[in-house]
């Protein structure tokens, strides 16, 4: 009875020296545990969701070989890389929440990286921003010269634009230049300047002028401005170089004067105003030969009535010389007839 007892109990010892191992035993399931969960966490969730970037510029094209960084809530990277051919880039097994895409390059000397932004991942589905990378702006020099030397000219106001819309005003300083950004939609864009206040002492240029200017391109525009035009001023030393010419008309004779003017009529002396020239009045009935010398110089009109007197003082004469001439004949004759007889 008692030996039994002894066995069992050795038994018992056995089986509770048994009993005493299998907390430590049961303990060690704990260090499997982290090994399962890191297997788990390895493993893509049914609820895990993606990121798919299209890039392209402002005309629609493609931009391959830009590249993004993808952070999390807390600032962690989750992700990078470089967009394909095709301008894609995709950031698989996400856990949905909110991350923060950012752009480090646009693959491209021409686009322009745009800022960060935030994508938002639900559970099971892809997420497909379109990235669009503006062009960078040209750079614009501004010069205003004075038409004539070329000197630059400060305080020369523009406007730059395209189509109806002005982009850019620009205002030349002390040295007559300004510079400023422009932005541009293209590679090559087409831009018009117009000057919206003159340099002090100068007209508006007024015309518009085009011009073309390449994205991220240096361009320089130039307005020239005109002084304002003056009339001369008179010289009061300088003295007429013409003298008017006084033509009295002949009475009873149309006038020999240049253009077929109108004859003065007969008797009054009035002259006629010549036709490149103001003719000064001369009193009527002055017939002195020196008011009319200088038309005698031009025409010799006015010298016709001195030669008909002249002729016919020249044919008396002849015709007094020829009576006297008869009687002389006849007196001889009759003496001669007295004698014979």
């Amino acid at each position: 009875m008692h030996a039994r007892f002894v066995r069992s109990a050795a038994v018992a010892v056995a089986v509770t020296g048994a009993l005493t191992w299998a907390p430590a035993a049961s303990a060690q399931p704990s260090g499997p545990a982290p090994s399962a969960s890191a297997a788990l966490a390895q493993t893509p969730a049914p609820d895990a969701g993606s990121v798919e970037i299209t890039t392209k510029d402002t005309t629609g094209d493609a931009l391959p070989g830009a590249a993004f960084l993808l952070l999390d809530s807390a600032g962690q990277e989750v992700g990078r890389g470089k967009t394909d051919p095709h301008g894609k880039l995709t950031f698989p097994d996400l856990a949905p929440g909110v991350y923060r895409l950012k752009a480090t390059g646009s693959g491209s000397p021409l686009p322009e990286a745009v800022a960060d932004q935030d994508v938002i991942v639900t559970p099971g589905a892809t997420t497909r921003p379109t990235i669009t990378d503006p062009f960078k702006a040209a750079k614009v020099l501004l010069q205003a010269r004075d038409d004539k030397t070329g000197r630059l000219l400060p305080g020369a106001t523009v406007n730059i634009g395209t189509g109806t819309s002005a982009l850019l005003t620009l205002t030349t300083g002390a040295k007559g230049m300004a510079s400023g950004k422009l932005p541009v939609s293209s590679r090559k864009t087409q831009f018009w300047v117009k000057e919206i206040k003159a340099p002090a002492g100068y007209d508006l240029y007024k015309p518009s002028k085009m011009f073309t200017a390449g994205a991220g391109a240096p361009v320089t525009v130039t307005v020239t401005n005109a002084k304002p035009a003056t009339d001369p001023k008179p010289d009061p030393s300088e003295k007429p170089t013409h003298q008017p010419t006084n033509t009295p008309s002949t009475p009873g004779k149309p006038s020999s004067g240049i253009g077929g003017a109108t004859p003065s009529a007969p008797g009054t002396g009035t002259p006629y105003a010549h036709s490149s020239s103001t003719a000064a009045a001369i009193p009527a009935g002055d017939s002195t030969p020196e008011a009319s010398k200088g038309s005698l110089a031009h025409t010799g009109a006015d010298a016709t009535p001195w030669l008909i007197g002249g002729a016919g003082v020249l044919i008396a004469a002849g015709g007094g010389a020829l009576v006297m001439a008869r009687r002389r004949h006849a007196d001889e004759s009759t003496d001669d007839g007295g004698t014979e007889s």
